[in-house]
């Protein structure tokens, strides 16, 4: 038997103490880095390599009637780059091909593709040196991004996102708006965006210690939901030729502004609006601020005689009228209150009928006639008609117009032969729309709903009528306005051969600072075919400098009325025009 000296067994016990020491802070540490601290450190070491990114989701379209696009989304790409990467310098090529490339010079590479200054792209890669991620430059096209990747700078990356776009250009553009910086800016693209807004996703995705992304190791953390589409009933064809019509005489009459509108008489729904001038949503900063919207919804006017027929329709309906009524008519006239009220051409004493009176465009016989009725019952066939209320497509910044509760001595004349009162644009087309169908207004409709990704229809168009006059009443008063394209002074600018047409001219004073000007709005407002109407059609232009009467817009219906009934094949009228008594 072997004795160990005592000395040695205390060696080898300290050892054993140790050993079994540092094996239990070794075990305390594991049971602390993967047990108690396992959750902490798993989410610190992920923090070091996972990176956030959102995923773009595409704004919904604008479409007309046939689904053409008239606003929509495009891929463009952000250039971005991770400072904490990016080398001082770097070699492009392989082998003996490969060529030394300064940050310096990688920049004005860069620069010289997407349009930006050399300093402005290198301060993107390091002005701040410890960040993951700035933007070098954000939504440039496929080929600029292809352009930059090629040139295969360490740390920069291309991240795809969608971009609003304008096909048509301005065609339509005072209806669709546009998108800036800060979102939806005007027309339907801000009336609408609860439909058309997208909802951006996000995801993860982890990282090598290089910046690259790791393959196989994205995870979507909120799915991308792209937007509605806004259905429209304009139709782009149409809306082009409309607008290039009223800039044409726009610019030959020297006319300050114009909007012509076409509306689906048994419908309501608006075909064409235009404006002119007429913002590009693909170049808003090319337009002046007061043009960036639609003159024909935010901007009110005193009518003129555009106002009349609808004032004779009130008095067919009442009863107090019909279109053989006789009428004594000066040129000037003072009413009992004393009120004085003038035809806009001089003129020896007329006898008048109301189709006469329609006919010659009298001031002073819509007057005699008009207060037949009391001031309520017009006030209230007025509001009726849509006068004073915004209209159903309740357009961004769209105005009420004007009109008084009360009127006073003059004012109660005046209104019957539109002044004193203001209506926009839109609020003629719907007026001239309930006179088209048989005195059934219909809701003006611009938008007809909106088509959610999964295919879901929502928020479409109203579709009930009111019947604010008689059927009897409103197709007398058009048979009175044939009247105007029969026998009246513009008979030979207005008649379409073929096709019964039914109008009234408008020639309206401006008032300006409370006191009438020279200066006046003209416009021709009717509808066709005369016998069974389909198509109203409204033209107006502001201060022109050459023609300041209604023959200066008598052309321009002419074409686009022309133009309306060729598109949509309307079949030629069957019958002449009745030829109703217009002097007595």
């Amino acid at each position: 038997m072997v004795t160990v000296p005592r000395t040695t067994r205390r060696r080898l016990s300290l050892a054993m103490l140790i050993t079994i020491a540092v094996f239990s802070v070794f075990i305390v540490r594991l049971v602390d880095i993967q047990i108690v601290r396992a959750d902490e450190l798993n989410a610190s070491s992920l923090d070091q390599r996972a990176i956030s990114d959102t995923t773009y989701a595409a704004r919904g379209d604008i479409v007309d009637s046939s689904g053409d696009v008239l606003a929509g989304s495009v891929i463009r790409y952000d250039i971005t780059t991770s400072p904490r990467i990016v080398p001082s310098s770097f070699e492009r090529g392989d082998g003996d091909d490969a060529v030394e490339v300064t940050l310096a010079e990688a920049s004005a590479e860069v620069a010289e593709i997407t349009g930006q200054t050399q300093a402005d792209v290198l301060r993107s890669f390091t002005a701040n040196p410890e960040s993951d991620f700035e933007y070098v430059v954000q939504k440039v096209t496929t080929e600029q991004m292809r352009a930059v990747t090629a040139l295969e700078i360490p740390g920069v990356y291309p991240v795809e996102r969608p971009a609003r776009i304008y096909p048509d250009g301005s065609v339509a553009g005072n209806l669709i708006g546009f998108v800036g910086t800060e979102g939806p800016q005007n027309g339907l693209e801000f009336t609408e965006d609860s439909c058309l807004a997208s909802t951006n996703g996000s995801s993860t995705y982890e990282r090598g210690a290089d910046g690259i992304r790791l393959p196989g190791s994205t995870v979507t953390t909120q799915p991308a939901i792209e937007g509605g589409t806004v259905t429209t009933t304009i139709d782009a064809d149409l809306q082009w030729s409309v607008q290039q019509m009223i800039a044409e005489q726009a610019v030959a009459i020297g006319a300050e502004s114009a909007t012509a509108s076409v509306t689906e008489v048994k419908t309501g729904k608006v075909l064409a609006l235009a404006d002119y001038p007429s913002v590009d949503p693909n170049n808003v900063d090319g337009t002046p601020a007061t043009n960036l919207g639609s003159l024909a919804f935010s901007t009110p006017y005193e009518p003129g005689s555009t106002f009349k027929p609808m004032t004779a329709a009130m008095l067919l309906d009442s009863g107090v009228s019909s279109p053989a009524s006789r009428v004594t008519v000066p040129y000037r006239w003072t009413s009992p209150e004393g009120s004085t009220v003038r035809d806009a051409v001089g003129h020896d004493e007329l006898r008048l009928t109301l189709a006469g009176v329609i006919q010659e465009s009298s001031n002073v016989g819509i007057s005699q006639l008009a207060v037949g009725l009391s001031n309520q019952a017009r006030y209230d066939y007025m509001r009726a008609f849509g006068v004073g209320s915004r209209t159903e497509v309740d357009f961004q910044g769209e105005s009420a117009g004007l009109l008084a509760e009360t009127w006073d001595d003059q004012q109660k004349y005046d209104v019957s032969y539109g002044q004193g009162v203001a209506v926009t644009a839109a609020q003629m087309a719907s007026i001239y729309q309930t006179l088209g169908n048989g005195g059934e207004r219909l809701p003006l409709t611009l938008v007809t709903g909106c088509t959610l990704p999964d295919g879901t229809v929502v928020d479409a168009a109203p579709t009930g009528g009111t019947q604010v006059v008689s059927e009897a009443a409103a197709d007398g008063v058009v048979e009175m306005m044939e009247g105007v394209v029969t026998g009246g002074d513009l008979a030979a600018d207005l008649a379409i051969p073929g096709y019964r047409v039914a109008a009234k001219s408008g020639t309206a004073e401006i008032a300006e600072n409370g006191r009438y000007t020279s200066e006046r709005i003209v416009s021709i407002a009717g509808l066709a075919p005369a016998e069974d109407p389909q198509y109203a059609v409204v033209v107006t232009f502001t201060k022109p400098s050459t023609i300041k009467t209604s023959a200066a817009a008598a052309p321009t219906f002419n074409k686009i009325m022309t133009q309306v009934l060729k598109t949509y094949r309307v079949t030629p009228s069957p019958t002449p025009s009745p030829k109703l008594p217009t002097t007595w």
